[in-house]
């Protein structure tokens, strides 16, 4: 990571957040208002078919201390994890990186973007070649998610900042991670992404061997880089 920040390479913290319930339900802390006038909410947590879930996957950046989050309403799938990080690149990466010849992404071991999913591998392959800039993954250990830096420098904050206000629609719910700040500086984007992610796609043998992988020396099964293919494969 120090290698990346001290050529002025992005290098980027990725996770996806807890899953809400979006509706009038309670969110824990507290939020001041006039005495006496509490805040309605539902008793039970059942999801509201019509208002569903929010699926909120952060991207950190490290250096710039700014936070994006991709808001899906979908399925958290490997093709959403990559999606949110395109999204990310094209809205505030290129323009903060504009000479950029590689990324870095570190993300912990299970979820969408879980080191043994094929095609989280399979989709971060087809981003480096749309990108033209080499894409190296390290995974944190197993048991260690937390020491990843979007937990306690983004997801904390977010957590703070919504605390006792019930996530009554998706648009709040980018209002309020928006208005997501510190003292320290951070900010945060935070965008709607209304597609349809579908579970259960099978990646086969052969698209993982057309794979342009390149395994670290440490513990190769963690850390990965991809380089962009040629046009004809």
């Amino acid at each position: 990571m120090a290698a990346f920040q001290a050529a002025g390479e992005p290098a980027i913290s990725v996770d996806t957040k807890k899953k809400e319930l979006v509706g009038d339900f309670k969110n824990g802390g507290r939020e001041l208002r006039p005495k006496g006038q509490p805040e309605p909410v539902r008793v039970h947590d059942f999801v509201i078919p019509e208002l569903g879930k929010a699926v909120p996957y952060g991207i950190y950046d490290i250096a710039d201390n700014v936070g994006w989050v991709n808001l899906g309403i979908s399925h958290d799938t490997a093709v959403f994890a990559v999606e949110s990080v395109r999204r990310w690149w094209y809205e505030l990466g290129v323009t903060r990186y504009p000479i950029a010849t590689r990324l870095l992404i570190t993300a912990d071991c299970g979820g969408s973007n879980g080191v043994r999913l094929r095609l989280w591998k399979r989709e971060l392959q087809v981003l480096t070649d749309e990108l033209g800039i080499s894409i190296t993954v390290c995974h944190l250990p197993p048991g260690t998610s937390k020491w990843n830096r979007i937990e306690h420098r983004l997801f904390a904050f977010i957590t703070q900042n919504w605390r006792g206000k019930p996530l009554v629609s998706h648009q709040v719910i980018v209002q309020l991670i928006a208005n997501t700040t510190t003292d320290t500086g951070l900010t945060v984007a935070c965008r709607l992404d209304d597609n349809t992610y579908k579970k259960g796609i099978k990646v086969s043998d052969a698209e993982m061997a057309a794979l342009n992988i390149r395994p670290a020396n440490f513990h190769g099964e963690w850390n990965y880089t991809f380089v962009p293919r040629r046009p004809d494969g």
